[in-house]
């Protein structure tokens, strides 16, 4: 079983990124779940026509007592991905990370890992904070590696340089370290030699190189993937091409 860990700033195309990646490895015959780790709930919403799971933490909120299987709490999409969403508190009303350290105590109650038996788990996790809940992924050893989503722009890279510290501070520990960076671009002004010296200097491969797509962006209006509606495109390929480069973990 492969975990990954896949972290970028707020905004930077992370859940699009994940959510392609998941389908594309479907598309290659591998069990996926992918896990939403963000207060919005939308990680899953392309595997699932636009309609997202209802998260975890909402579940919580409106039964007295805890899920007695997944299926309450997930739904099955695209490829048959498996989409869990841990959603958070009401906003002002608590701490988010929060919700992902619950979401992860329960999926473990339910043996969520050894019932489904995964060829790969996805964590999409928000990464302008990482402390508290936002570093499970990594701190508790839940993946095995981390992928970084960055563009070239201050902000994003600001925030990649963020997440790369904090896998770096924890790697002492066994914990995660980075597998690479998602070059997910915005079309800006040197934009390849930013985003190219950024993983040089700190010895980061690009594991892909996204560019803007307009098949993207009709695939998210219709709730879906580019391995979905554009089966046969070149932005389909390059995330195969990335599910492979995944895969090829398992050695």
């Amino acid at each position: 079983m492969i975990k990954l860990a896949i972290y970028g700033k707020g905004g930077i195309g992370k859940s699009t990124m994940t959510s392609n990646l998941a389908a594309a490895l479907s598309a290659l015959g591998k069990k996926v779940i992918q896990i939403g780790c963000d207060p919005k709930a939308d990680s899953t919403s392309n595997l699932l026509g636009g309609i997202p799971s209802v998260p975890v933490m909402d579940y919580l909120k409106e039964h007295e007592e805890d899920p007695t299987s997944i299926e309450e709490i997930s739904k099955r999409g695209f490829g048959d991905v498996l989409c869990i969403e841990t959603g958070g508190p009401t906003p002002g009303l608590g701490c988010a990370g929060r919700g992902i350290i619950s979401t992860f105590q329960l999926l473990e109650d339910l043996s969520l890992f050894e019932n489904e038996e995964p060829d790969v788990v996805l964590f999409d996790v928000l990464g302008d904070v990482v402390c508290g809940g936002f570093a499970a992924p990594i701190r508790e050893g839940y993946a095995d590696k981390v992928i970084i989503v960055t563009s070239g722009e201050k902000m994003s890279l600001y925030a990649a340089n963020n997440i790369n510290q904090a896998v770096e501070n924890f790697k002492e520990r066994g914990y995660a370290d980075v597998l690479g960076i998602i070059f997910n671009r915005r079309n800006i002004e040197n934009e390849e030699e930013k985003v190219g010296t950024f993983a040089k200097e700190r010895n980061l491969p690009i594991i892909a190189d996204i560019p803007r797509s307009p098949e993207i962006n009709s695939a998210e209006d219709e709730g879906m993937t580019v391995t979905q509606m554009f089966p046969d495109s070149e932005i389909t390929d390059k995330f195969k091409t990335l599910a492979e480069k995944v895969l090829e973990l398992k050695g």
